[in-house]
């Protein structure tokens, strides 16, 4: 009962505090996550009032449908990989959404790293490292959902999601590599292991989501009903999620799928080779729009407000956060102009890539489960604290960027209720 009440005041949080943001112009993702805080445990959550709002262990409960959440939004940014768009902004986005995520890991490194020797005995090297590595992870959800509740369209949304699904990729890799040598600074780490595993885990996630791709079109074409196709569209989601959370081992080395790469790779596959697939994707996202506002609420109740009274952690998470949006901004705006690129995508696509979340706060947890102690409750602090701020200003910055470049109308989108009514005028 607790669950459901919880839910269901999730629900209605979000959706009031969105016709407030709204009338301050804000992205209505702002507004979950500030209903989150809201009801979280440092808030109404800290009453003990059961129902009213979310405490710690409630939270913990909610894994699935945080799970569930990401592996819609990566199947939907896996629909925009369609070949006949890849075949004018593939090369673009390849080499943009590669060489951003390269560039501000080292922009990050090269500022964090001197923060390390200015104080050596607050910050170690190992977590320097592996903050540069995560400073290349963006949120794909918060930039999704601002380009499906304002519309947006045009050459920088046609470039953003592409860039942003292979961000991750690449982000992932580097992750990975920064990881163990972190690691190996502190313990001793198999060199194998630092090569193997991430390409590995690469190679796996997107080999399994093209299996899933194909099996998945495979039994769509026996149900005609558009209600049936949908359920198959959410059991496979669902389905590939799910087989994602396997992990094991072999030789000492440890193996495990990314959901985020399997699903986008699902959705690729199943835009591609499935002749229908734009009509279902427009059902399935008005379908998932109670689990997203479910899971920008949920994720603003785990942000963690603690960090926010550790001055060491404001101050190199202000470092932080700084010398990341230069490298995001700088970057993206260096190879989209090697790329040839529209000069509104060189001016305004590296805003577009500042929100940070949920892979973000999964690359901090890898670090928490494989080594723990000083370095790891750093790296958490500081995760925890820049997607704070990262997730409250940043998907308002992407609304700027895209209407800056005339790709969002000015005057929002139309009310459905309007339009209901004007043809009711119209029939009589």
């Amino acid at each position: 009962m607790e669950i459901l009440l919880s839910l269901a005041i999730a629900l209605f949080a979000g959706l009031m505090l969105s016709r407030v943001a709204k009338l301050l112009g804000l992205p209505a993702v702002t507004a979950y996550l500030v209903a989150g805080i809201l009801i979280g445990p440092f808030c109404l959550g800290r009453l003990g009032v059961q129902g009213l709002g979310f405490s710690h262990g409630l939270l913990e409960d909610m894994g699935i449908i945080s799970d569930v959440a990401l592996g819609f939004i990566a199947f939907a940014i896996g629909n925009e990989f369609r070949l006949s768009q890849l075949k004018t902004i593939g090369k673009q986005a390849t080499i943009i959404g590669i060489l951003q995520a390269v560039i501000t890991t080292i922009v990050v490194d090269i500022a964090l790293i001197t923060l390390h020797f200015i104080i050596p005995d607050k910050f170690p090297m190992s977590a320097a490292i592996i903050m540069g590595a995560i400073a290349a992870a963006t949120a794909p959800a918060a930039t999704l959902m601002v380009v499906r509740q304002y519309k947006a369209k045009g050459p920088v949304t046609g470039v953003l999601l592409p860039v942003v699904a292979l961000d991750d990729a690449v982000g992932l890799v580097i992750f990975s590599i920064s990881f163990g040598v972190a690691r190996a600074l502190e313990e001793s780490v198999s060199i194998l292991a630092i090569v193997v595993e991430p390409i590995a885990e690469v190679v796996m996630s997107v080999g399994l989501g093209a299996i899933m791709g194909y099996v998945f079109t495979f039994f769509e074409r026996f149900f005609h009903s558009r209600s049936k196709r949908l359920a198959m569209s959410v059991a496979f989601v669902f389905l590939t999620v799910g087989i994602s959370m396997i992990e094991f081992e072999i030789g000492g080395l440890e193996f495990r799928f990314s959901s985020l790469l399997a699903c986008m790779m699902l959705g690729t596959i199943f835009c591609n080779i499935c002749d229908f697939s734009a009509q279902l994707m427009d059902r399935l996202d008005r379908w998932t729009a109670p689990i997203f506002i479910l899971f920008f609420v949920i994720s603003g109740a785990e942000l963690d407000l603690n960090v926010l009274t550790d001055f060491i952690i404001v101050l190199i998470g202000v470092v932080y956060i700084l010398f990341r949006c230069l490298g995001k901004y700088y970057g993206a705006s260096f190879s989209a102009r090697l790329s040839k690129s529209e000069p509104n995508i060189v001016k305004y696509l590296g805003i577009t890539l500042f929100p940070q979340a949920g892979v973000a706060l999964g690359m901090a947890i890898t670090v928490g489960n494989a080594m723990g102690g000083a370095i790891a409750t750093i790296v958490a602090n500081l995760t925890l604290f820049s997607v704070l701020i990262y997730e409250l200003v940043g998907p308002y910055l992407t609304k700027i960027a895209l209407t800056r470049a005339g790709e969002i109308n000015p005057e929002g989108k139309i009310s459905q209720r309007n339009i209901d009514s004007q043809l009711s005028s119209d029939i009589k």
